[in-house]
């Protein structure tokens, strides 16, 4: 293990770790990417079930279990090492692609996106909590923005070859295959190459003006002014996101495009997204990260509700863009904000919690895909997730402070709190 005086934090300090941690990043997005393709019409040619009953099942099965896994991690890294929780992340995915190669029914299907979402929920979230103990404040945007870049990019790219594989083979059972290379390789690097990086969350803790949170839970869901609007932010993102995963092809399919219009604008958000988060997560370096998170949701909520209201095809095209777009202002902001306002000792409790309900706006966003559709129509639910979105920025607005870390104690006081073994 590194001791206090080499863990010295910055990306280029510890490029080698960091890039390590990029590349399994990637592996853990490719994993939930060759499912997000594929599954629709994995139900239909095996299992015979209708392909809008599968995604919601699936989002819900997944979401539920993610969520929890997040909050687990948090709670776990109390008593376990930050390497030893994104191995057992990385183990629990080792079942999937065989439980999906070989199912004989639908519940060996939800099975599978139960392990996974543990797997999404404790790797994922080990990796960004890592990522943060070793860059240190000077460029946490930046590396939230890579982390997030590189982990949806090996989604669409994963998706793209499941498709691939299961056109080519005329078998998307066949599609699943790459998972077992993924997940071997992914324990392999965790168990022989990854190092722990508790000794930089004690040299940063020795360091740190940031006060100790009362209560983690309430302060990261709702009390603390920061932390809260954040949390809330992050669950009616994952709202828009399922809503839109769910619900976006019928609408368009209602509209009158073709499917390949259908697959173009629907991977013109996810595209965006991805992509633009190299450049957002630097732009939260240099700006404010508050002003960021606000403009992204209001720019995200705007978009969302113009698909409501227009047919035409180029504007339909910006609309999504400008989802894309919105959404990667606030995906790295999110994190950086809360490693921003948490004491390193807390950080990754805090960011266990945040990502709980951040995902379990997953599941909120399949029933209301789901629910209100059946009530209202597909296009009422996009508006309503719009202005639900415009009105949760503004709330930002009006409530999150402008310093990134506003509650601070004297150094004196601060050294009095030594950082036990557990909390690593």
């Amino acid at each position: 293990m590194m001791t206090n005086a080499k863990a010295q934090p910055g990306l280029k300090e510890n490029a080698g770790q960091f890039w390590l941690l990029m590349l399994i990043t990637g592996f853990i997005g490719a994993m939930v990417g060759l499912e997000r393709a594929v599954i629709p019409k994995f139900a239909e040619t095996v299992f015979g079930l209708n392909g809008h009953t599968a995604i919601l099942s699936f989002i819900v099965a997944f979401g539920l279990s993610k969520s929890v896994a997040n909050l687990l991690m948090g709670q776990l890294s109390l008593r376990f090492t930050r390497k030893q929780l994104l191995l057992a992340g990385w183990l629990f995915a080792l079942p999937v692609p065989w439980l999906l190669l070989y199912a004989n029914s639908w519940w060996w299907v939800l099975l599978a996106n139960l392990l996974l979402g543990i797997n999404q929920g404790l790797a994922w979230t080990s990796s960004i909590v890592m990522t943060l103990d070793i860059v240190g404040n000077k460029n946490r945007g930046l590396a939230m923005g890579i982390n997030e870049f590189c982990g949806y990019l090996a989604v669409g790219l994963a998706s793209f070859l499941a498709g691939y594989i299961a056109s080519t083979t005329g078998d998307v059972t066949y599609a699943f295959l790459p998972g077992v290379a993924f997940s071997i390789a992914g324990v392999l690097l965790v168990f022989f190459v990854v190092h722990d990086t508790h000794a930089h969350v004690q040299a940063e803790a020795a360091k740190s003006t940031v006060r100790l949170l009362p209560s983690v839970w309430k302060d990261t869901t709702w009390r603390h002014t920061n932390l809260g609007p954040v949390t809330l932010n992050g669950f009616v993102t994952k709202i828009n996101d399922g809503v839109l995963w769910g619900l976006l092809p019928l609408v368009l399919g209602t509209k009158g495009y073709s499917l390949v219009e259908i697959g173009f604008l629907a991977g013109i958000y996810p595209a965006v997204w991805g992509i633009g988060q190299l450049f957002t997560g630097r732009l939260g370096d240099s700006c404010s990260r508050k002003q960021l998170l606000c403009v992204g949701m209001m720019v995200q909520g705007v978009a969302i509700a113009t698909l409501y209201f227009m047919n035409s095809y180029t504007i339909m095209l910006f609309a999504l863009a400008a989802v894309g777009a919105g959404t990667a202002m606030v995906y790295p902001t999110f994190l950086t904000l809360v490693a921003d306002n948490t004491h390193p000792s807390q950080r990754s409790q805090s960011l266990g919690i945040f990502r709980f309900w951040r995902d379990f706006g997953y599941v909120g966003g399949a029933v209301a895909a789901g629910l209100f559709s059946d009530l209202f129509g597909a296009e009422v639910v996009l508006l309503g997730a719009g202005i639900l979105t415009v009105g949760t920025g503004l709330f930002s607005e009006l409530r999150m402070q402008q310093q990134p870390s506003m509650f601070v104690l004297q150094p004196a006081v601060q050294e009095s709190r030594e950082v036990s073994p557990k909390e690593r």
